[in-house]
C-alpha cells in the first residue's frame, strides 16, 4: 500500500490515490458483447443454450429450472445456511420497509396535483453464482422489489459445471417467492431480459451485480430496458483515528480487496502510529488468507494509506474519494456523520465491518462505485416503481393561470401549445364541453 501525506506529498498525487480514472468500455468487451447480444436477439433460446455451453456449462440442458431442481435445493442445503438466508431475508426486508413511499394528492378548490406511485410490472434480476453460490446477492436485489409491489420478479443465474443452479442460490430465490429463476449468465442473460426469447420473458427493467460483461451489456441495453446502475469494482474507505484497532482495520480492507485484484481499499488517519500497526497486520493477515493473491495485486495497485494534518482534512478526502463502503473507526464518529457528503453505505463505530451491510444487517449491498456516489445510492425500493404526476384543472383555475402559460408558450415559441390554452379560457368563441 502507498502511504501519503497531505503535509508532504502534492495533491495531485493524493487525488490520483483517490479517484479512479474515468474510462469508457473496454474495446473487446464491447464488440464481444454487442455480438453476444445480437445473437441472443437474432436466435432466441437456441443462442441461450450454446452461449452458456461455452461459458458456464457443457451440460447445459434446461433454460428454465425445473420445480424438482427447487425441492432437491431445499432437501440438499445445510439447516444453518437456510437458517440464516431467511434471517437475512427478514433483516433486509425491515431495512427496505422503510423506504416505501405512498401516493399523494393536494387537493384545492378549483385545482389537484399530485403523484401517483406504482411499482414497476416486471423486473429481471441478475444474480452472479456460476464459480460460487452467492445467495445475499439474491436477496439483496429480490427483496426491494418484493417490498415495492412488483409482480413478477425473473432471476437469471450462470449455471454451475453440472449443468445447474446452485442450491444456496435456488433456495433464496424460492425464499424471496421467486419462481422464475433461468440457467442464463454472462451478457445473454441481460439480452435475454431485455429482448424476451420463447422461454425468458422480456423485462421493463434489469437490475443486480455483474462482472464487466455483464455490465456493459447493461450499458448497450439502456434503453431498450431500464438499468439501475453501471457496477464497478469493490471500495472502501476506513476512516480512523488512534481508537481504532490495527487488526479490525487491516481486517475490513483485506475484506474487500479479496474481491479482486482491481478492488480499491483505502485507510484515511490523522494517525501514523496506527499506520504502523496497520501495515504489520495487512502483513500478518496476507500471509495466512486464502485469496492472498487477490489481494497483494489490490493493494500493490489501489492500495494506498493517506495521512491527513487534521480531522477536517481527512472528511474532505473520503469525500472526494466518494467511497462505496465507508468505515468510521473514530472515538467519536457520530459527529462525523453528518459532514458525508458521498459514500454508498456507511458504517460507524469499531464493530460494524463492511460484511454486515455485504449479507444480513438490512441496508443493501448493491452499491455506487466510481465516486457514483457522488450522485447515486444504494439499490433500494425507488429502483423497482415509477411515478406519476397527477393534475386536474377546473375552468376557473385554468383562466387564472391561462397568461403565465401562455407568456411562457410565446417565450418558446410553441404556437399550438398556447393553443391548448386559447380555445379553453374562450368559450364563448370555440364552446366548452357539450357546448
Amino acid at each position: 500500500m502507498k502511504i501519503l501525506e497531505t503535509d508532504r506529498d502534492p495533491i495531485e498525487d493524493i487525488q490520483n490515490a483517490l479517484t479512479a480514472e474515468a474510462q469508457g468500455p473496454d474495446g473487446e468487451i464491447q464488440k464481444i458483447v454487442s455480438q453476444i447480444i445480437a445473437d441472443v436477439r437474432n436466435r432466441g433460446d437456441q443462442a441461450l443454450l450454446e452461449l452458456g455451453r461455452r461459458f458456464d456449462s457443457p451440460s447445459l440442458e434446461n433454460i428454465r429450472v425445473p420445480d424438482g431442481d427447487f425441492d432437491q435445493a431445499y432437501a440438499s442445503i445445510e439447516p444453518d445456511l437456510l437458517s440464516a438466508i431467511r434471517k437475512a431475508k427478514a433483516n433486509i426486508e425491515a431495512f427496505h420497509r422503510h423506504q416505501l413511499q405512498k401516493s399523494w394528492m393536494d387537493m384545492h378548490e378549483d385545482f389537484v396535483y399530485g403523484q401517483v406511485i406504482r411499482p414497476i410490472e416486471i423486473v429481471g434480476f441478475y444474480a452472479p453464482g456460476g464459480l460460487a453460490p452467492y445467495p445475499s446477492t439474491v436477496l439483496m436485489t429480490a427483496v426491494p422489489g418484493i417490498v415495492a409491489g412488483v409482480k413478477r420478479l425473473v432471476m437469471c443465474c450462470p449455471a454451475q459445471k453440472d449443468g445447474k443452479v446452485s442450491a444456496p442460490m435456488l433456495v433464496a430465490a424460492r425464499e424471496c417467492g421467486v419462481t422464475e429463476v433461468f440457467a442464463v449468465g454472462g451478457a445473454q442473460a441481460a439480452a435475454a431480459m431485455a429482448f424476451g426469447t420463447r422461454t425468458v420473458p422480456r423485462v421493463d427493467k434489469i437490475v443486480g451485480p455483474g462482472n464487466q460483461f455483464v455490465t456493459e451489456a447493461k450499458r448497450q441495453l439502456f434503453g431498450y430496458v431500464g438499468i439501475d446502475q453501471l457496477a464497478g469494482p469493490s471500495e472502501i474507505a476506513v476512516l480512523a483515528d488512534d481508537t481504532a484497532s490495527p487488526a479490525f482495520v487491516a481486517a475490513d480492507i483485506l475484506s474487500q480487496a479479496e474481491h479482486g485484484p482491481d478492488s480499491r481499499c483505502v485507510l484515511i488517519t490523522t494517525s501514523r502510529a496506527l499506520v504502523d500497526e496497520v501495515l504489520k497486520e495487512v502483513k500478518r493477515q496476507t500471509d495466512i488468507a486464502p485469496r492472498r493473491d487477490y489481494i497483494n495485486e489490490s493493494l500493490g495497485k489501489f492500495g494506498a494509506i493517506i495521512i491527513g494534518r487534521d480531522l477536517n482534512e481527512c472528511i474532505d478526502l473520503v469525500n472526494l474519494f466518494a467511497p462505496e463502503h465507508l468505515e468510521i473507526a473514530l472515538a467519536e464518529p457520530w459527529e462525523t456523520v453528518r459532514k458525508i457528503k458521498n459514500a454508498g453505505t456507511i458504517m460507524v463505530g469499531h464493530y460494524t465491518p463492511v460484511p454486515l451491510c455485504d449479507f444480513a444487517a438490512g441496508p443493501n449491498h448493491t452499491l455506487p462505485t466510481g465516486a457514483t456516489a457522488r450522485f447515486s445510492s444504494a439499490l433500494s425500493v425507488d429502483d423497482f416503481i415509477k411515478k406519476s404526476g397527477l393534475l386536474s384543472f377546473t375552468s376557473k383555475a385554468l383562466k387564472e393561470i391561462a397568461p403565465t402559460v401562455l407568456e411562457l408558450a410565446r417565450a418558446e415559441g410553441f404556437d399550438a401549445h398556447a393553443n391548448t390554452i386559447r380555445v379553453r379560457v374562450d368559450e364563448k368563441t370555440t364552446g366548452g364541453p357539450n357546448g
